[in-house]
């Protein structure tokens, strides 16, 4: 039987025999859950900031989404992950809405390239931008949903390969949308996604998003998210790394390729083309090409503050391409009677040349510059060292209550770090314990007689030790590793000598790899960083994670770097304010994915005694949760048979 919203609060939904126990034929008391949902009407109540860490199991999606539906206020939900939104919207919210006595005006938003546009699309009927029979198949796909969806959302079309090359050509993206101007805005899937928000008091959305509207806001062709009360961040530990992307600045050597091919593209297919224009594009193609060339050909990334001397050596090139791109944009105000056609367009020209003017200034101390090369492409990145004060102005300072949660927020049991590195001052906090009982079902065990990590024999051990533990477990292990090289050196040496299917990642999409990993039993998954959270494998088929090492950021990286310096410039010490608070937030994450049940058994092993042997070894420790800790590897043995 529904019931009236009004007539109960969060303790009405929770309490041992509320609400919530009459709905769920599974229903289970879960005490930490009601902490948090208090905790969170609370926060909204009293337009409060709140930092909440709740345990794997908590039962911490229902325990915001309820106060915040109950509270009247427009909130949004900002995720991790584009799946846990859609988990949200298409499970979380339709359970509540069928028992909730009223409509609930909930939407969900994802960027626009999850979304098709349906002038591009109708274009392609008629105009010759698809190659090959894979696209033209993919094509009559996306045509004949197009006629069918209301969302236009891509998520929809299961048989629409991922990499599909003609949904690239036919969604949404920014960079050629005319807005108002288009014959398709009033049924465009963006307008109507925009329109549903605006007509909902729940938004779902995910970090990404929000950060990137976020960075726009204000300016005129700024953000789509609707204004907001308050905001609930979901795997919140993710929001430094994310703000930090959106907040900064990038050009790249695809971003001018792109621009290219849209140009050409667009005058051939709007009749504006000429001899000129595609002159002008073919010097911009050969310019880009020579001044990207210009940079250090290793791969990777790394930081980079010669822009000095390059500029000393290579100022020719530069010139050279700011020159060709004011010559894109004088071509582009020569085209009659399309403006609206040509100004995305100009305005791409514009941004490419304003981002590229900033990075090769590297005047802004508060930025670090660096650059990045995967094959033939290079980027050239400014990204903020510290992304507190952006934060504490546009997001705490700005939004009445900001709710931050996730399973891995403290260290040592404080959220000082968190609130250090966001710039969050003064928000209530609370930590929900899970309800698993760790001291029964996890063995931390940390195989004391291995070499530290940095030396020479340690490979040759760890790979013996890993072995055994695998024997132990029957293989059903993740091996998680701190680097893909050393991922595919223990894969290499392992994978002949154990009687497990092994898996690697890169050997196909993660999604595909888990999946085998579920259904291929005693299978052993050698993984990186991808696999460090977000993965669910309930169930005795994940019964072993195994860690190589304590996941340190690599302080080669030019962002970690420049917050290292940072922090010792002003007096700070880098390795215990920032590289072993954020070392054990990874490890938790870790951690977690051993246990995502009260039925759930296992081991996690940690290969970097370290965490032993060194005196911040213990603020790892304190940070995870309440477990069973030995040295001895014949205990693992018991542990097995006492199954």
């Amino acid at each position: 039987m529904p019931v009236e919203t009004r007539t109960f609060s969060s303790r009405h939904f929770f309490s041992r025999h509320g609400v919530l126990s009459e709905w769920h034929p599974q229903y289970e008391f879960r005490p930490g859950q009601l902490e948090m949902a208090e905790e969170v009407e609370r926060a909204l109540k009293e337009k409060r900031h709140l930092i909440v860490e709740a345990g794997t199991g908590t039962g911490k999606t229902l325990a915001y989404l309820v106060p915040a539906i109950l509270s009247g206020k427009r909130v949004v939900v900002s995720t991790g992950t584009k799946s846990l939104q859609e988990q949200l919207f298409f499970k979380d919210i339709p359970f509540l809405q069928e028992h909730i006595g009223r409509e609930l005006r909930v939407c969900y938003m994802k960027g626009r390239g999850n979304y098709a546009c349906r002038q591009k699309i109708y274009d392609a009927e008629k105009e010759p931008i698809l190659t090959g029979l894979e696209e033209v198949n993919d094509f009559q796909i996306i045509r004949k949903w197009e006629q069918e969806t209301d969302v236009g959302d891509r998520s929809e079309i299961k048989q629409l390969p991922p990499s599909s090359s003609a949904w690239a050509k036919l969604d949404a993206r920014k960079e050629l949308c005319s807005g108002d101007k288009c014959l398709q805005f009033e049924r465009c899937f963006i307008t109507k996604m925009q329109q549903r928000a605006r007509e909902s008091d729940l938004v779902i959305v995910n970090h990404h998003l929000f950060f990137a509207d976020l960075a726009v806001r204000g300016e005129d062709y700024g953000g789509v998210i609707p204004e907001y009360e308050a905001v609930i961040f979901d795997e919140a530990h993710e929001i430094e790394t994310v703000a930090g992307a959106y907040f900064g600045q990038s050009v790249s050597s695809y971003m001018v390729q792109e621009l290219r091919r849209d140009v050409l593209a667009v005058s051939r297919r709007k009749g504006f083309g000429s001899e000129d224009l595609d002159r002008t594009l073919t010097m911009l193609d050969e310019t880009a090409r020579r001044f990207f060339d210009c940079f250090p050909e290793q791969e990777g990334r790394a930081g980079y503050y010669q822009q000095r001397r390059f500029l000393e050596e290579h100022n020719k090139e530069y010139i050279d391409l700011l020159h060709v791109l004011e010559l894109t944009t004088a071509d582009l105000k020569l085209v009659k009677d399309a403006s609206d056609e040509t100004m995305p367009l100009f305005r791409r020209v514009e941004e490419i040349r304003d981002r590229l003017k900033f990075w090769m200034r590297a005047e802004d101390p508060r930025f670090v510059y660096w650059i990045e090369r995967r094959g033939p492409g290079v980027n050239l990145e400014a990204t903020p060292i510290d992304v507190a004060t952006l934060l504490r102005e546009r997001l705490f300072g700005a939004v009445s209550t900001v709710i931050m949660t996730s399973a891995t927020l403290a260290v040592a049991g404080t959220f000082d770090y968190l609130q250090n590195r966001l710039g969050i001052a003064s928000p209530r906090t609370a930590i929900v314990s899970s309800p698993f009982d760790y001291q029964k079902q996890v063995t931390l065990y940390v195989p004391h007689h291995l070499p530290d990590p940095r030396d020479a024999d340690f490979i040759d051990k760890a790979v013996e030790e890993t072995k055994h533990l695998l024997d132990i477990s029957e293989g059903r292990a993740f091996v998680l590793f701190t680097s893909y090289q050393q991922m595919r050196l223990f894969h290499e040496r392992l994978s002949f000598r154990i009687d497990y299917p092994c898996l690697l990642q890169g050997t196909g999409p993660n999604t595909a790899l888990l999946d085998e990993f579920r259904a291929t039993k005693n299978c052993v998954l050698f993984a990186t960083a991808s696999f460090w959270q977000g993965i669910d494998v309930p169930g005795d088929q994940l019964s072993c994670v195994i860690i190589d090492r304590l996941p340190f950021a690599v302080p080669s990286d030019p962002i970690v770097d420049a917050r290292v310096r940072a922090i010792r410039d002003s007096g700070g010490n880098p390795f215990f304010d920032y590289q072993v608070p954020e070392a054990a937030i990874t490890l938790k994450q870790g951690f977690g994915r051993l246990i995502r049940s009260k039925a759930d058994r296992g081991i996690l092993a940690i290969l970097d005694n370290r965490i032993t042997a060194k005196r911040y070894g213990q603020i790892f420790f304190d940070s995870l949760p309440d477990y069973a800790f030995t040295l001895d590897r014949a205990e693992l043995e018991r542990f097995f048979r006492n199954v």
